[in-house]
């Protein structure tokens, strides 16, 4: 007991310290860009009602499920065949490297033209960022499945369907989680930036529409819920991950506790 509550403390020591820092550094601010912090939490459950939620959120929350969902079967499908075969990978490497580097962004309005300006368009705006870490990590995965184990697998006869379960994905899940992890970051930006794009909901939509109404408070609790928003979906990935990966953790705990 004692040590899940120390690790609460450490877990909400530094957004505590951090709000009371902004609390008391905005407190005495008479700078319309900069409200105090009390003003912009008195304001958020005015701004925040369950009807905007299910208007502008609802919405966001999807598209990003719907783009991060999209570029997970993607990313892990064309990793496993990238990473499994040596040819295949020296052929994709050099569009691989010259796509990734192209940032995202720049690529909204040429999917717009493509697919309009719908939802369509949002979410392949958030899988074409997300795609490149997951991809990445699980050719990397792939790529570093243990010899030994898959000698042994062949001589067990283990091949086909089971061979990719059993072997290769499980293997390489811990760095396809990471890949994961990195990408669900990238699509919280994305969704954000979709959304800032003849958009008429979603919460980027919202936090531009109060910016440019300077309605600065409201634009202040717009920022707070996408932070907040991030820190729920980050939480849920972590429950998610340690339920998919325990025999990981569990194999990891057990070699730092041997001699």
């Amino acid at each position: 007991m004692s040590r899940l509550l120390l690790r609460v403390l450490f877990v909400f020591a530094l957004p505590a310290v951090l709000v009371a820092g902004w609390w008391v550094a905005s407190d005495s601010s008479t700078d319309v860009y900069w409200p105090p912090l009390r003003t912009i939490l008195e304001t958020f459950p005015d701004v925040w009602t369950a009807d905007r939620l299910k208007a502008d959120v609802l919405p966001s929350v999807l598209r990003l499920t719907g783009g991060y969902a999209l570029a997970a079967v993607v990313g892990v499908a064309l990793g496993t065949v990238i990473g499994s075969y040596r040819r295949v990978r020296a052929v994709c490497e050099p569009v691989l490297e010259f796509l990734r580097a192209v940032p995202p962004p720049v690529l909204v309005p040429v999917i717009m033209l493509f697919a309009g300006i719908g939802d369509t368009m949002k979410v392949t705006v958030i899988a074409s960022g997300c795609v490149w870490p997951i991809l990445l990590n699980t050719v990397e995965g792939v790529r570093a499945v243990d010899p030994v184990m898959a000698e042994t697998a062949r001589s067990y006869g283990i091949k086909g369907t089971a061979w990719l379960r059993n072997v290769v994905l499980r293997s390489a899940s811990p760095q396809i989680f990471a890949g994961l992890r990195q990408a669900l970051s990238i699509g919280i930006i994305l969704m954000v930036i979709s959304e800032m794009f003849a958009a008429s909901n979603g919460l980027g939509f919202t936090i531009v529409q109060f910016q440019r109404g300077f309605a600065i408070p409201d634009m202040w609790t717009g920022i707070l819920l996408l932070g907040l928003l991030g820190f729920l979906l980050s939480v849920v990935f972590q429950l998610v991950e340690r339920r998919v990966l325990g025999w990981y953790h569990g194999l990891r705990a057990s070699t730092r506790r041997s001699p």
